[in-house]
């Protein structure tokens, strides 16, 4: 099953362009339209001419308020920045600490031990579907997205995997994708995202931290994506619910997204 393209870059982690996925049984997500990746902040536009040639319009940035103000995106040349905070309005959720949490095993015993961490990020995932405030920053997304204007469009968070994640699979499940070609996506960035935190990995379990916790915080696990289906199953009924009542999308903004990005394949 196909996923998505990795795009080469020396400077930004997990850079993936969703173009060629399966949309139903005929047709393919267009090439080249949108794009998703951890965050921009080591991004250098000198010596990473292949991202730079990519010709990005749009630059949605998930993160909070803290992780851009202590890592704050360098953007393509041309690219403006749209911000769609996921987590504003519970900023100390594991996915927004991930990088603090490896560098304190102490820490994150305390918070994430006792097979606790996989349970956070589960809730995590159930949070990011019934949050209003992370509602309001999907439907933003999405309505970015669907704008032709804004595309060639870049979506990130901090690795690319849990709010880029769910982004991720919104879109492409909007577009047209079955839940199997949205799983397939959604692990298929666990090599990157791993060997993008190899390094701080090794301290952590070099520092005494336990293996559990750091493969918990670091992959992108078949539960976590699960939880997140099936809170918008039970609240809403499935994604016409969700897009419906809970981001309050017009049907309009669906519609054009289908007919901009399914190309006969």
């Amino acid at each position: 099953m196909q996923t998505a393209r990795a795009v080469s870059s020396a400077t930004v982690v997990n850079l993936r362009d969703l173009g060629g996925i399966a949309l139903g049984r005929d047709h393919r997500l267009r090439q080249g339209a949108l794009l998703r990746s951890g965050q921009l902040s080591d991004f250098d536009p000198e010596h990473d001419m292949a991202v730079a040639a990519l010709g990005i319009r749009t630059v949605v940035d998930l993160r909070t308020a803290e992780e851009r103000r202590w890592a704050p995106d360098r953007l393509p040349p041309g690219a403006r920045l749209f911000v769609a905070d996921v987590l504003g309005d519970d900023p100390g959720v594991a996915p927004a600490r991930l990088r603090a949490l490896l560098c304190d095993p102490d820490g994150a015993a305390a918070l994430l031990g006792g097979g606790r961490a996989e349970e956070l990020f589960a809730q995590t995932y159930r949070r990011m579907v019934l949050s209003p405030g992370a509602s309001a920053a999907y439907r933003a997304f999405l309505d970015t997205a669907a704008d032709p204007r804004a595309r060639p469009l870049l979506f990130h968070c901090a690795t690319g995997k849990d709010r880029t994640g769910w982004a991720a699979a919104l879109l492409l499940m909007t577009a047209g994708a079955s839940r199997d070609v949205v799983r397939a996506e959604f692990l298929a960035v666990n090599r990157a995202v791993r060997a993008a935190f190899g390094p701080a990995v090794r301290n952590f379990l070099d520092a005494g931290g336990d293996p559990d916790i750091a493969s918990a915080v670091v992959e992108a696990r078949p539960r976590y994506l699960e939880a997140a289906l099936d809170a918008m199953d039970e609240r809403w009924g499935g994604l016409d619910g969700y897009l419906d009542n809970a981001l309050r999308l017009p049907r309009a903004v669906a519609d054009r997204l289908r007919a901009d990005l399914a190309v006969p394949g």
